[in-house]
């Protein structure tokens, strides 16, 4: 007799995964094969301070047997560690149970067989060190060369991802995946009359190849990043303790949806699963349909299909397909980010797929995915470009890029900052001003917005840091968005 051979590839060891769920008698199981590749670098004044390229891999099973989840993971990728890993699981599972009140239940999701890969034109990790280096390098001699206007301290970076995903699960599922994410920016710090100030300027973080880091674009914004930093510290104080109009730039804009609009309808925060790092929510869901989370005029779309968007993937960490799916819709408030746990507790026949873990040692939870905030119709009522927001405002603060940032537990109320601020008067943008922030209750927030940007003002703005969970995980997420001017906003302290 002829003995067959050990499985050896990610897809015979899935398979085999697969098989040892179903004979342990779980109700459900998958498991993710990842390998994940991260290339950073970084340069402070005239030396690179930080390169590393780090590889992580490995697998994670999770099993669902009684109603109770049991999840154990391992690097060591072979027949007899696979074995050894899903009993665990099952036996973590069992332990769950004893405690557990209410049996998981889960919304079915179809089989998929199918492959996806970021579509880019460089890959980031054939590109030499020596020209990353260089580049950074360049950047800061030349925003170095301020130093005697007041530039003292300078950065510049790169950042690259490669994620590799095997996906498996007892719906029959097998999904292989390549993301690629690149992200590079830089920015300076200037001193002068006992203060320092800082600006920056990035690519936003995109899933997108090494084409993303335009060396051109880069050394082209140096000089008006290092003036801006100039004219910052040089300039007055913002208001503070009164009530003002604000016209926020997508680069900060971004920010204060993903803290006020993201986070609050994560279903998990929702149902009180999730309480780190300001957790739980005000937009329970007895709310749903009801609220009017922000003016008539605004729609927030969640979008995992979005081209270079850095949430984008063909499936999340359940085997769900991206989608579409509107979260604010004429400013009510008529959906929630779901896995298919939370989908099925809320009365849904399926998960958004919003999915995602960070490793393969990581157990998938309700993340952000790309999440914008849609342009004006073309000749709609409260459509106006910038220019004609700036024109039309007697006075405001125009503000770009993000800074500081704060938001209570429930994520009601909330502080933001930003990067430069400008003040507008009579129509015109007349200078600089420093250290404003402004201050709402979120739906106040996101009501009070009378003019919102064309398609053409669109930009993908977002992060690669979100943090979530305890352990905390780290996610990533496009915020694509336009311009707004948000009336009757609370600047600095209390009056």
């Amino acid at each position: 007799m002829v003995q067959a051979p050990a499985p050896t590839t990610t897809t015979d060891l899935a398979t085999l995964v697969i098989d040892l769920i179903r004979q342990a008698g779980c109700e459900y199981g998958d498991v993710r094969f990842c390998t994940y590749r991260n290339q950073n670098l970084s340069a402070r004044d005239r030396s690179l301070t930080q390169l590393s390229d780090n590889v992580s891999s490995g697998f994670g099973v999770r099993v669902l047997l009684d109603g109770a989840w049991g999840f154990a993971a391992s690097p060591h990728k072979n027949p007899a560690e696979v074995t050894r890993i899903v009993a665990l699981a099952v036996e973590m599972a069992k332990g769950s149970r004893l405690s557990q009140r209410t049996r998981v239940q889960l919304t079915p999701v179809a089989a998929y067989r199918d492959t996806y890969i970021t579509p880019i034109e460089i890959d980031p990790f054939s590109v030499p060190i020596t020209e990353k280096a260089d580049l950074l390098l360049n950047i800061n001699q030349q925003l170095l060369g301020y130093g005697e206007r007041g530039i003292k301290k300078v950065f510049s970076y790169l950042r690259f991802t490669r994620e590799d995903k095997t996906f498996a699960s007892t719906e029959g599922s097998l999904i292989q995946q390549t993301i690629y994410r690149s992200y590079p920016g830089m920015g300076c710090t200037a001193v002068a009359n006992g203060d320092a100030q800082s600006r920056s300027y990035e690519r936003p973080p995109l899933n997108i190849g090494y084409e993303h880091v335009n060396a051109t674009d880069l050394l082209s914004q140096v000089e008006r990043v290092a003036e801006e930093a100039i004219a910052k510290v040089n300039a007055p104080k913002g208001p503070s303790g009164i009530r003002g109009t604000l016209i926020l730039q997508p680069t900060n804009l971004w920010l204060t949806i993903h803290e006020s609009v993201g986070h609050p309808t994560e279903l998990d925060r929702v149902y009180g699963y999730e309480a780190n790092f300001a957790g739980t929510s005000f937009a329970t869901t007895d709310k749903l349909g009801k609220l009017q989370y922000a003016a008539p005029w605004v729609n927030f779309k969640a979008d995992r299909t979005q081209p270079g968007g850095r949430g984008t993937m063909g499936y999340d960490d359940e085997g769900t397909k991206s989608q579409d799916w509107y979260l604010v819709k004429d400013g009510m408030l008529v959906d929630y980010l779901t896995d298919r746990e939370t989908a099925y507790r809320l009365g849904r026949d399926s998960s958004n797929g919003s999915a995602y873990a960070d490793s393969w040692s990581s157990v998938p939870m309700v993340r952000i995915p790309n999440l914008g905030l849609e342009p004006g119709p073309d000749g709609g009522s409260h459509t106006a470009t910038l220019e004609e927001m700036i024109a039309d405002t007697e006075d405001g603060i125009l503000i770009d890029g993000i800074g500081s940032y704060s938001i209570d537990q429930q994520r009601r109320n909330f502080q933001f900052g930003g990067d430069a601020f400008w003040k507008v008067e009579k129509g015109k943008v007349v200078g600089m001003l420093k250290d404003v922030t402004y201050h709402s209750m979120t739906t106040d927030f996101w009501n009070r917005i009378d003019a919102i940007g064309p398609a053409s003002e669109l930009q993908q703005c977002g992060t690669n840091m979100c943090g979530k969970g305890e352990p905390m995980q780290i996610a990533q997420m496009t915020h694509a968005c336009v311009p707004v001017r948000v009336r009757d906003i609370q600047l600095g302290g209390a009056s």
